[in-house]
This record gives structure tokens, sequence and C-alpha cells, in this order.
């Protein structure tokens, strides 16, 4: 296994890595990282305790990491346990403690003081626990249990596999995304859940509160100067005299702060934002079916994104990793990425919402491997199989079907805040695909503010809204036309090897390969072209290049794994993705 550094790895500070505020949406000014050193121990899955450690792990990096200094497996027949001794300061005291996780992978029975504060099933989505009740004045112990099967097990697992090839990665295990503490008022704001409407020029909050007999004070800035106040219930809305819209090029966000009042009184103060935005599909003047970004066609120049670091595994070392990423490829004039069978960090979606970067956000793909006839062979003959057969698609069991719609629903209600997220994504290639048009639909009541891309290549059911084709080698051509938008949402893939900045050499994997920058860059305007650009007026409307990065052995991205090289020519980069937009 190969292990590649990046600018950011030495300055992990071990002791307090990521230090930011987890959730930007719902911020408190009470709150307290648990981010840090604990002690870990693998043990057999027959431990009921652990008493004692095998040594010490960064969290919230993965064990399979660098970063977490212990860069092991964790087995199917194992369980992995952490250890943390904390203790509340004096400023958080006579308060209820919430104790929050971003997310661990996979199942996780979480310990206060030797007694069960909670359980949770499902790697990539957040959690918390009241652990008011479980403390003590002094030190506090915070263990916590995770099992994980990897490959072995049904569960949402994405690219994850014990032993790495092609284009399945190095598992993540146990806690991946921060872990924190906040202090709260026992009636107190649990979630937000926000709408922009730019047609009427308002915005529509509903705040979930723990007591429904309160109202909220919801305080509006523009550039640090207040510009509204309103009082409004848990369900209202706030008008606008006028409005500044988002978009990529002027990504401008409305910062707000929300009082949850009882009786008249503040009992719950957090910090949020809100971009005022529209996505819709719509016919252009030629009577073509368009993504549309506030009521205007707006072409998509998308990337990949997998959001692998090559020493944090799926965490990135730090902010400025994150950012570096999306300002990246923002200047080489992409304005859309596709974070493909991933859930990312909060902060990763609030830099796209600030930075400007439209999103596409994939479900994470689960169940059984459906094998290559059906994943590779009968795609390439053009061959449909009808998605409610689900012995062919590895989903037979119910329980299955019904914890993948449960971490759907888990994933579109933690994310549903963010500006930039354009579209869902709830199936990729038949991994795991179901019942897709119904998926699709009850995607689209619970959001209709986005668009949904109910199967991302291979299998479509003439769902959704639009109709995505995965093209790579093969020649791009036009599909037959329906009402719905013509998407290239994965394509290219071309790949070279730059010398010691590649996870292993000798492994490396790739659909077409080149030896030197300038070959594989005119390759890459070659293919835009000649077969690319051409499509666009017939009704190609949003394109997605793989990808922004190379992943452990997958060596097609436009940046090499560590980030230190642009593995093609910048200008011509930023060349094509001028040409690639509709005639005005």
């Amino acid at each position: 296994m190969g292990f590649l550094k990046t600018r950011w790895t030495d300055g992990v500070d071990k002791n307090n890595p990521l230090p930011e505020y987890p959730r930007p949406q719902l911020e408190r000014a009470q709150w307290m990282s648990l981010n840090g050193i604990y002690e870990y121990a693998i043990k057999s899955a027959g431990c009921e305790w652990a008493e004692e450690f095998d040594g010490e792990i960064v969290v919230p990096f993965a064990v399979e990491s660098m970063l977490s200094g212990v860069q092991k497996p964790l087995m199917p027949n194992q369980r992995l346990w952490y250890k943390k001794i904390f203790t509340i300061p004096d400023e958080m005291k006579n308060k209820h403690i919430i104790l929050n996780f971003a997310a661990v992978d996979w199942q996780c029975k979480v310990f206060v003081n030797k007694a069960l504060a909670g359980t949770h099933s499902g790697g990539y989505c957040s959690f918390s626990f009241d652990i008011t009740n479980l403390l003590t004045d002094g030190e506090n112990e915070l263990i916590v249990c995770v099992y994980d099967p990897t490959e072995k097990g049904w569960q949402q697992r994405g690219k994850q596999v014990l032993n790495i090839h092609g284009f399945w990665y190095t598992a993540t295990s146990g806690i991946w995304q921060s872990v924190w503490l906040e202090a709260v008022n026992e009636c107190h704001i649990k979630k937000l859940r926000m709408i922009p409407d730019i047609d009427e020029k308002l915005l529509k909050i509903k705040t979930f509160a723990t007591d429904e007999n309160c109202e909220v004070k919801v305080t509006v800035y523009d550039n640090g100067e207040s510009i509204s106040e309103n009082i409004i219930s848990l369900d209202g809305e706030i008008k606008f005299d006028k409005i500044k819209l988002w978009s990529p090029e002027d990504p401008f966000l409305y910062d707000l702060k929300l009082e949850l009042l009882k009786d008249g009184k503040t009992v719950d103060t957090v910090k949020s934002y809100v971009g005022m935005r529209k996505y819709s599909i719509e016919k252009d003047k030629y009577g073509v079916p368009r993504f549309f970004l506030n009521n205007e066609p707006y072409f998509q120049k998308g990337l990949l994104d997998q959001g692998y670091w090559s020493d944090g595994g799926m965490t990135p070392p730090c902010d400025d990793a994150m950012i570096y990423d999306i300002q990246t490829m923002k200047r080489l004039g992409f304005n859309m990425l596709r974070k493909h069978i991933k859930v990312e960090l909060d902060r990763w979606y609030y830099h796209c919402d600030r930075l400007g970067m439209l999103v596409w956000q994939d479900m994470v793909s689960g169940g059984e491997y459906i094998g290559t006839l059906v994943a590779g062979v009968l795609p390439l003959l053009h061959i449909k199989v009808n998605d409610s057969k689900y012995k062919t698609f590895k989903r037979t069991e119910k329980k299955w079907r019904d914890d993948y719609k449960r971490e759907l629903n888990e994933m579109l209600n933690q994310l549903f805040n963010h500006t930039s997220i354009c579209c869902w994504v709830p199936f990729n290639e038949g991994w795991g695909q179901f019942d897709s048009a119904k998926i699709a639909t009850s995607v689209k009541n619970f959001d209709p503010t986005r668009l949904v891309d109910h199967a991302s290549g291979w299998y479509d059911h003439g769902a959704g809204d639009f109709n995505s084709m995965h093209k790579y080698v093969l020649p791009v051509r036009m599909p037959k036309t329906d009402n719905r938008i013509f998407a290239l949402t994965e394509f290219g893939g071309y790949s070279r090897i730059v010398s010691d900045h590649t996870w292993d050499e000798r492994k490396s994997f790739g659909y077409m390969m080149y030896k030197y920058k300038d070959k594989l860059t005119a390759a890459y305007k070659k293919l835009h072209e000649k077969q690319i650009i051409p499509l666009i007026d017939r009704g190609l409307s949003v394109t997605i290049y793989t990808q922004v990065s190379d992943v452990e052995n997958e060596v097609n991205g436009i940046l090499t794994y560590d980030r230190e090289h642009i593995k093609m020519d910048e200008d011509v980069i930023i060349e094509i993705n001028k040409k690639l937009d509709f005639v005005k």
C-alpha cells in the first residue's frame, strides 16, 4: 500500500486537527472540539469491552489512513475501540451538552462514563446524543466501538474495499469526520430548512425546535450590515424588497442570525447563511430542454470529484486542502463538481457555497457488487435491465432496500440547505440500483427545488430530469431526445502517471494512458473539439469530465493524488472551458 504526503500533511496539528466549527449552517458560540488524540484498540468481535488499548490515533482520520497515525485495516471479524478523556469547560456547564459526530463508518456504539449514550448505523451522515445526564463535574470518559465489514456487508460504502484494485479504494473505518460538543438550553433549535424563492423574493424558513411553542427572530445581513429583522413562526417566511442572486460567477450569500424566542425571551441563537438562487429545467428559445439557473439557460462544465486524499483517505487534511481543490478547478474554468458516491464534510459544501461552485450530489452506493456482466458488458451492448429485478442488482433483501432509503433521506435532510447543490443523484452505473423511477419521484417530492439524475449512466428508466450518459473510450454520440436534459455525466478519464507523485506506479489504472503532458493535453483538446463541443447546439447541457484528482491506483485526475501537479497544460483547459457554452 502506498502513502503520499500532501503539502498540508506536515502542518496538521495532531492535538487539534480540523479545528473549524464543523457545521457552518447551524453554528453556535458555545462549543468544544473533541478532535485530536484518542487511545485506540482493534479487538475481536467477541470483545465486550476494551480494557487495554493498542496506542494512539488522531481523530477524525480513519484508522487506515496515514494521518491517523495507525495505518491498519479493520477486518469484518474485528471491532475498533476509541477512548477519549474530556472535561466540560466552566462556560458550558449548567446547560444541556450535545455530543455530535459528523460521520462514523459504519455501525457504532457510544458510551459516556461507561453508560450507553446511543447507537448509530450509516457511515456518511451526522448524528448526535444529549449526554447531559451521563456527565460528571470532573473528567469524563468517551468510548466508541465501531463495526465496519466494508464489502463483506450490504451497507452503503461507495468504493471502499479491503484489498484495493482498479477503481476500488482503501476502506474508511471508524470516525472520519469531526467530533464536537455544544452547550444548549433545554429549549433549542435542532435543525433548519430554508427554501429560497427568487420569483416571489422571499425565503421560507422552517425551524425545528425542541418546543413547538416558540417564535424565531431572524436578522438578515448583507456584507455584515443588518438589512432586516423579522419575528416569524417556526414555519414562516421572510420577504425581500430586492434580492441579490447567487451564481458561480457571483456567489453572494446573506448571513443570518436566528434567535429562538420562548415567551418573548431568547433561549437559543444560531448563525447561518443562504444564497438566493433557482434551479429548473426549461426549454431554450430553440425548444431544447436545458438546465436553467435563475431563469436563464446555464451550461454546466463539471468534474467528477471523489473527495479522496493521499494522506487522509476520505478526510481532507485541513480546510485549506478543500479550498485548494475548489479554487483550482474554478480557476481552470469549471463551474460544477459532481461529488461522487460520497457525502462530504459540511465545510466542503460551505466552501462551494461561498466560492461559487455548483454541486451534483451522489447518494452512496451499496449492496454486493453487481458483477461485470451487469456493470460493464450489458450497458456497452445497450441492453436494458429492469431495476425491479432486485436479485440482478444485488438488492434482494427488503431490509437492504429500506436501509438505503433511510440513509438517502438522512443525506437529503442534512445537505438540503446548501446553496450550491443543484442536483441529487440516487444511483450510479447500476450499483445497488432498484426502483429508480420511484426513488426519483420520492426525491423530487421531498425537494422540488432541485433536479434529479435518477440513474447516472447505464440503466436509464426514463425518469428524473436528465438523460444521463457515461462514455469512456468509445465515441460520444447524441442520444434519442426526450423532454429531459442531455447530460454527459462521466467521460474522458484520460490518464497519466507522474513519477514520485503516484500511489503505486506498477498498479496504476486508467482508461487511456498518455506518457507525456503535451500528448495528454492534445488528446483532451481533441476530445472536446471533435466530440463534445459539436453536441452543445444539439442539446448537450452538462459535461462532467473524470476527474479532479488521481485516487490511489486510478491516475485519470487533472491533479496528481498529492495535489502537487496539474497534469495538463492549464491554458488549454481554460481555453476549452471558454468554448463550452450555449450559442447566445
